[in-house]
């Protein structure tokens, strides 16, 4: 006999779950460089599930369930020995894909060579590694397919990454929304000038779009770009620079945001300007010096208001003309998740028919 019959609102309530937990199917940035080391295993929480990474003798980071097979002792706890790492409870030893390679305190173990424990794909770039999670069903690895700014040598890039005590969709919901500028960040170095009045359009092309302001450009943050590729997502936000800001014109901001509950992320923004030469040399010192404390401030005003939000805050909330952003994303999204729901259940009902 067939099980039951799922209702739209079954599905609508599994899309929601599975949005509020974090996308499946993606790559996200899950931490910094500088905090995966050869010494030390990295323990980090990525969309609700327990994860340890650690960088290898040959340098390359690694990325699994923090979870030893044997008896569910945290491997982030444990030694890294080489490539592998193992647990501090009985030595079980596990590489990077989550294969036990060896049980020393009984030598011919049966457990050696299975893989017992999920582990992730990751690439390193600009700073930051990242790892992808693929839904049920889902066995190819695709490619991470950065925006240039992060990949293309003429950019130069500085990364800010911190933990934020609010659910990623808020988040998302702040990025795509140009008109909170002039009001919140209104007492900053590069958004205190603007309209506090304005429209806003939306102009789509392909898996983005752009939601700008319709009064003024070249001001505020009159200009913001959402990406919904098939693998990856992130935001792209033009910062107008004044001379005094140094060389460089314009400084992009590109965010990923990862979800690691409901009710916690982390953020990762890339500071982007295009500089090459001595020019590169000024900027980095600028930054450094001057710019890097004013951009954690509009940071601090983002993430302070944020994260006061209540967890219900979109049951209650009334959208007007400024939100065309928003409405827009958030279907995007949703139907992504509709649409992983869908294969995992196509997927599962071929599986069973075999």
């Amino acid at each position: 006999m067939g099980g039951k019959r799922m209702t739209t609102d079954d599905r609508q309530q599994q899309a929601e779950a599975r949005l509020n937990q974090g996308l499946l199917d993606h790559w996200y940035p899950v931490a910094k460089s500088v905090d995966v080391t050869p010494e030390v295993p990295h323990a980090c929480k990525i969309l609700g599930r327990n994860l340890v990474l650690w960088r290898g003798a040959d340098g390359r980071v690694r990325c699994v369930e923090d979870r030893c097979p044997h008896r569910g002792a945290p491997l982030s706890r444990g030694r890294l020995r080489g490539e592998h790492i193992s647990c501090r409870y009985h030595g079980v030893t596990i590489d990077g894909d989550g294969v036990i390679v060896e049980v020393p305190a009984l030598g011919n173990c049966g457990l050696k060579g299975r893989k017992a424990i999920a582990g992730y794909p990751v690439v390193e770039m600009q700073g930051a590694v990242f790892a992808y999670f693929a839904r049920t069903g889902q066995h190819v690895t695709p490619p991470l397919d950065l925006p240039v700014e992060l990949t293309d040598p003429e950019y130069e890039t500085f990364l800010c990454a911190a933990p934020w005590n609010c659910s990623y969709r808020y988040v998302l919901d702040n990025l795509v929304d140009p008109m909170h500028g002039i009001y919140l960040h209104g007492d900053t170095f590069t958004l205190s000038e603007g309209l506090t009045r304005d429209l806003v359009e939306v102009e789509s092309a392909g898996t983005r779009f752009v939601i700008k302001r319709v009064g003024q450009q070249g001001t505020n943050l009159d200009w913001m770009e959402f990406v919904a590729a098939d693998h990856l997502l992130y935001g792209r936000v033009v910062v107008p620079y004044p001379p005094a800001g140094g060389p460089g014109g314009a400084m992009f901001v590109i965010t990923f945001v990862t979800p690691v509950d409901e009710e916690h992320c982390l953020i990762c923004f890339w500071r982007v300007r295009r500089v090459s030469g001595l020019a590169r040399e000024a900027w980095r010192f600028l930054y450094r010096t001057t710019f890097e404390q004013r951009h954690w401030h509009v940071l601090e005003q983002d993430r302070e208001l944020i994260s006061a939000m209540p967890p219900d805050a979109r049951d209650r909330e009334l959208l007007y003309q400024h939100d065309l952003g928003v409405s827009k994303m958030r279907r995007i999204l949703a139907k992504k998740a509709r649409d992983q729901i869908q294969a995992e259940q196509d997927a599962a009902a071929g599986s069973t028919t075999q």
